[in-house]
C-alpha cells in the first residue's frame, strides 16, 4: 500500500467518524449537525442505515429459525439481502478511494 492509498483510508475513516458522530447526534436529538446535507452525504447515510437494517433482520431471522419460528428459506433470503447490501457498501467505498486517488494525481 502506498502512501497516497493509505491517506485515502485515513480520509476515508476520518469521514466515516464524522458521519456516525453526526448520526449518533441526530438521534440523541440534535440535528443541527445534519441540516445542510448534500445529496453524497444522504446517500452515505441511507447506505450505512440500510445495512444496519439488513443485518438486525438478518438476527432476527436466524434467531427465530434456531427455535423453529422461521423456514430456512427465509433466512437464506435475508442472508443474502445483508450480503447484497454490504457488497454495495463496499463497492460505493471503493469507487470513493478510487475517486480520492485520481483527485490526488490531478496536477496543480
Amino acid at each position: 500500500m502506498n502512501v497516497k492509498q493509505l491517506d485515502a483510508v485515513n480520509a476515508y475513516s476520518q469521514a466515516s467518524k464524522q458521519l456516525q458522530q453526526g448520526l449518533t447526534g441526530a438521534r440523541d436529538g440534535a440535528e443541527d449537525g445534519l441540516k445542510n446535507e448534500s445529496a453524497f452525504s444522504t446517500l452515505v447515510t441511507d447506505s450505512l442505515g440500510d445495512v444496519k437494517q439488513s443485518s438486525e433482520n438478518l438476527e432476527v431471522t436466524t434467531a427465530k429459525a434456531l427455535v423453529d419460528q422461521a423456514d430456512i428459506v427465509d433466512v437464506a433470503t435475508a442472508v443474502s439481502n445483508a450480503e447484497m447490501v454490504v457488497e454495495t457498501v463496499v463497492t460505493v467505498r471503493d469507487k470513493v478511494i478510487g475517486a480520492y486517488n485520481d483527485i490526488l494525481k490531478m496536477p496543480i
